[in-house]
């Protein structure tokens, strides 16, 4: 699917963490069988875990809960069983990750484009902003919010408007950058362009079922074709 951007100036760029620059699906495993060993419960393979992810911490810890409690004993445990996570998730947060190719590369060339830079991430604040910064790259965004951030979550577009609205940039010239639909869902909600890579998890579905402007095998191909998108416009714009 070729990526074409709506004909527009494109002046920042909101992207995802969990899935599109940091491959942190082993720290999830971690966590939750570290949460599992003290409820007691059997543990999460990978492949069940990266179903999930994308959707918050809430909608994985309850994803994991209800096939070994049930759902009415799920949801007596979910305070303890969330509390228990996030205190195990901050000591693996980071050890179990990779960045995927080309990250680094790409943000710097959305940057050098003169291209104002957000993450926008489900996971919470605290531990996209850690996970960043020991990846060295903090320093690339302008703003950061996490699933904690604003009282609603991707798919849900306003974690993309507040961002927009903390950059300075009109949402219709911004692009959304991530590997699942919920990334794109709420791009597009709020009015903006939409751009999908082709890794990461999106619960276990083809990146090629998402309803995007197009998929970029890397960030730097989305630099590529953002300035693409640019260059093409009439002077006047």
């Amino acid at each position: 699917m070729q990526a074409i951007l709506p004909a527009r100036q494109i002046t920042a760029a909101l992207i995802d963490l969990d899935g599109t620059m940091v491959d942190t699906l082993g720290d999830f495993v971690a966590a939750l069988n570290g949460m599992l060993a003290q409820l007691p419960a059997p543990p999460v393979t990978h492949d069940e875990v990266a179903g999930y992810v994308g959707k918050g911490s809430e909608h994985l810890l309850r994803s994991v809960l209800a096939p070994r409690f049930g759902a009415e004993d799920a949801a007596v445990r979910f305070d303890e069983a969330i509390a228990i996570y996030q205190r195990v998730y901050a000591t693996v947060n980071g050890r179990h990750t990779r960045l995927y190719p080309q990250v680094e590369a790409g943000l710097t060339a959305l940057r050098d484009a003169r291209l104002k830079l957000a993450c926008v991430t489900n996971k919470p604040h605290r531990f996209a902003i850690e996970l960043l910064r020991q990846y060295g790259l903090l320093e690339y965004f302008g703003a950061v919010l996490g699933g904690d951030s604003t009282p609603a979550k991707k798919p849900d577009p306003l974690p993309m408007l507040t961002a927009c609205a903390q950059l300075g940039v009109d949402p219709a010239q911004a692009v959304a950058i991530g590997d699942s639909e919920n990334d794109a869902l709420a791009g597009r909600a709020a009015g903006m362009a939409t751009l999908t890579v082709p890794y990461g998890y999106n619960h276990g579905q083809p990146a090629q079922r998402i309803a995007s402007d197009g998929i970029v095998a890397t960030l730097c191909d989305a630099a590529r074709v953002i300035a693409r998108c640019n260059a093409d416009l009439p002077e006047s714009s």
